[in-house]
């Protein structure tokens, strides 16, 4: 097959004319973006100072357009990176010029909805609020709600396995998804779990799940959804300093109480909620969410004992949601803090780390320190209630220099984190950002193990490589990459 269809003037090169040419007869004309300017939209999810242009962008509308698209990548070995609404924070949708981005936006149709067995079946593009929305008058919701969860899609949150503020009490992405559709990176279609709790087998359903979409493409995904319980109740308390707030989350975790939610926002980023949405939140040093949901009598008698643990930790201020509007306000304040973030810095670099409960008070004082040391401001805001940190460092890239120094705070975080015995990511994955950290909490025969798991699902390579990993591998190669000699690791990231 020859070349015949020229790239648009300006179009980044990699990508041979008959690949085009194949998209071309493969799907719609107004699926297929080629021209520079449209590219432009997919240069990077939300970690922004990763940017690289794709070779050509594809929109399928099923399953059938995605996979027959993995098929032309495969038989052509152009490597793809399957994106959805480009919230995700590591640069795990981060695309390559030499490659294809697979956008599954358009996949947005909820496919079925059984409110008796308690799930439905969704598309990637369905965003996680619109799952909640869609049961909401069954007295039904759906548990994960990640900050973004207005705009981000489920295919992102199960590649990344997200969390989100209740993911205390109701665990992550992983613990509500029982089934999935994808298409593996030769093409081939599978189904993996379905409406069914415990099916038998290998459990590849959760290898998926966190995968960080270098396994396969998901393309249908059947979530568990939770009825409404029976009583929620919300506290919002204002503490002098984050070590007393980190106190009282500690104490209430001790307890014997596992709240629905606890969340931690230092004087920085309370600003800049109040600069952007107004929730009216204390002039503290540190605010808590706490939130309990349950039955009533427990639910009541278990909120009077963690009222009683912030006073004895020294709150300024307790706020108690008493109806549905104040609840809103409040956590209305919590999720607007990253995108309110740019109320007070021209940039912002988001980490993502977690800590043990008990190490918070040790990991912030580290990392006020490093704040004075670094020159940079860092706002903290975080799911205290499982230690997952996401530290904001604050910069100005029209300042030379100061983008790289900020890499390098945030980079000391997770240092910090893993000395604390925690871990690189919390919910947002390793993606193109972190990967040169994972030798700090996984050795070589780790990740050689992690290869062979991704080489047996894609062993020509091509699905959204150059993620995860800190040295590519070629599948096939004799394992132990990483102890590799200098010049074959060269090689390698030429080719990947």
């Amino acid at each position: 097959m020859t070349d015949v269809t020229p790239a648009p003037a300006g179009a980044p090169a990699g990508l041979p004319g008959s690949f085009h040419a194949a998209l071309a007869q493969a799907l719609p004309a107004d699926a297929v973006l080629r021209h520079p300017a449209d590219l432009l939209t997919y240069e990077s999810d939300a970690l922004v100072h990763l940017r690289q242009t794709p070779g050509a962008v594809v929109l399928p509308r099923t399953t059938a357009e995605v996979a027959a698209v993995v098929r032309l990548c495969h038989a052509h070995r152009i490597p793809f990176v399957a994106r959805g609404h480009g919230t995700g924070l590591s640069g795990g949708a981060l695309p390559r010029p030499d490659g294809l981005l697979i956008s599954l936006a358009r996949m947005t149709r909820i496919r079925h909805v059984d409110i008796d067995n308690q799930y439905v079946v969704v598309e990637p593009g369905v965003t996680n609020l619109d799952i909640t929305k869609c049961v909401a008058p069954f007295g039904c919701y759906y548990a994960p709600d990640p900050s973004s969860q207005s705009v981000c899609s489920i295919g992102g949150n199960v590649a990344e396995n997200s969390g989100g503020a209740h993911c205390l009490k109701y665990g992550f992405t992983v613990h509500h998804v029982l089934g999935v559709e994808a298409v593996l990176p030769d093409g081939d279609v599978i189904r993996l779990g379905g409406p069914t709790l415990d099916p038998p087998g290998l459990d590849l359903l959760g290898v998926i799940v966190g995968s960080e979409g270098t396994l396969a493409v998901v393309t249908e995904v059947t979530v568990r959804i939770l009825r409404r319980p029976q009583a929620v109740l919300t506290l919002l308390a204002g503490f002098p300093s984050i070590d007393a707030a980190g106190e009282a989350v500690s104490a209430i975790i001790a307890c014997g109480i596992v709240p629905a939610a606890v969340e931690m926002m230092d004087r920085l980023t309370i600003d800049a909620a109040e600069a952007a949405v107004h929730p009216n939140f204390p002039p503290s040093q540190a605010v808590l969410i706490v939130e309990l949901d349950g039955a009533q009598i427990e639910v009541h008698e278990l909120f009077a004992t963690v009222e009683a643990v912030c006073g004895r930790c020294g709150a300024e201020t307790v706020e108690i949601a008493r109806d549905n509007t104040a609840r809103e306000r409040i956590w209305k304040g919590r999720k607007a803090a990253f995108a309110a973030m740019g109320r007070v810095s021209p940039n912002y670099y988001v980490q993502d780390g977690v800590v043990p409960r008990t190490r918070l008070p040790e990991v912030l004082r580290r990392i006020r320190d490093l704040e004075r040391r670094s020159g940079l401001r860092i706002g903290n805001v975080f799911h205290a209630g499982d230690g997952n940190l996401h530290p904001l460092i604050c910069y100005d890239e029209a300042i030379p220099g100061q983008a790289a120094h900020a890499e390098q705070v945030a980079s000391e975080i997770l240092q910090y984190c893993l000395d604390a015995g925690g871990s690189l990511t919390g919910e947002h994955g390793v993606g193109a950002d972190k990967k040169g950290s994972m030798p700090k909490m996984f050795t070589a025969d780790d990740l050689d193990t992690m290869q062979r798991l991704r080489c047996a699902f894609d062993p020509s390579a091509i699905c959204n490589p150059g993620k995860v990993f800190p040295t590519p591998r070629l599948c096939g190669e004799v394992p132990g990459p990483y102890r590799a000699h200098p010049v074959e690791r060269a090689g390698l990231a030429e080719r990947f």
